[in-house]
């Protein structure tokens, strides 16, 4: 995949450490030529992101609260300043009250519903208006993130499951909209993977073994295939697709049961 990415220059918005799908998607572009620039919220998190901006050869880093206007407008200004043009952006956020992911769907707060659908759904279709003016010019690639709780009840996921549904909604009109400009929109949609987010989900350990020994893989995703997987939708071999649901998830999606060994 070298030089897959080469000459062409986006942001990486979400990268929470080095376990983060988010950088696993930053360092597989970076290592097929892409340069990068990345957001970051609060001064922690931009201090792990800093040496792994470094890492990647990226000096541009630009703190963003994804549900303040402001904060989204200065930051795009910043980056319409240093780069005219960009080719691609991967939106890598979500959030939701930890105390929500257990226990019962019906018990949602109408406060976490809201803020969850904002960060997390909405907060795309607000970065896609900003990128939109960077990307006119000469087309581009939107990339976010999704999981199968979307569309599939799964344990512990609650509220998160109906954002990742609008958010994947989100990517489907989005495409429709930018499609005649040459910008795709897509999403990727990974398996269970040992991430800080994916840890504030209950019962994280025994999905992540239920997905490992009952996957047609028999295996987990990993922030390679995730990362490779970007480097394709926002290379020029990815100019066709557009509205899609990538699954990056050794195919457990296919499965309407455990594997026999397993039931």
């Amino acid at each position: 995949m070298s030089d897959m990415l080469k000459g062409k220059r986006g942001l990486i918005m979400g990268v929470a450490n080095e376990r983060s799908i988010a950088w696993g998607i930053a360092k597989a572009m970076a290592e097929a030529g892409a340069e990068l620039a990345f957001t970051y919220q609060g001064e922690a998190f931009g201090k792990r992101l800093e040496p792994l901006a470094q890492s990647v050869g990226s000096d541009f880093m630009v703190d963003v609260d994804v549900t303040d206007d402001a904060s989204l407008d200065a930051a795009f200004e910043q980056l319409g300043a240093r780069w005219p043009t960009i080719d691609f952006v991967v939106h890598a956020i979500a959030f939701s009250d930890k105390s929500e992911l257990t226990g019962r769907f019906l018990n949602t707060s109408r406060a976490n519903f809201k803020n969850s659908m904002d960060i997390s759904a909405y907060s795309f279709i607000e970065i896609a208006r900003r990128a939109h003016p960077l990307m006119v010019e000469n087309g581009g690639t939107l990339l976010t993130l999704t999981y199968m709780g979307s569309n599939r009840v799964t344990p512990n996921y609650n509220v998160m499951g109906v954002a990742k549904a609008a958010l994947e909604s989100a990517t489907r009109y989005l495409a429709n909209d930018l499609g005649p400009e040459g910008i795709r929109v897509n999403a990727i949609s990974p398996g269970p993977m040992k991430t800080l987010a994916g840890a504030a989900i209950g019962g994280a350990r025994k999905t992540y073994k239920h997905t490992d020994t009952n996957a047609p893989m028999r295996a987990n995703a990993t922030l390679e295939a995730v990362g490779g997987t970007a480097v394709y939708l926002a290379s020029d071999a990815g100019a066709c697709t557009t509205g899609e649901i990538i699954r990056v998830d050794g195919g457990f999606h296919v499965l309407g049961m455990p594997q026999a060994e397993n039931l």
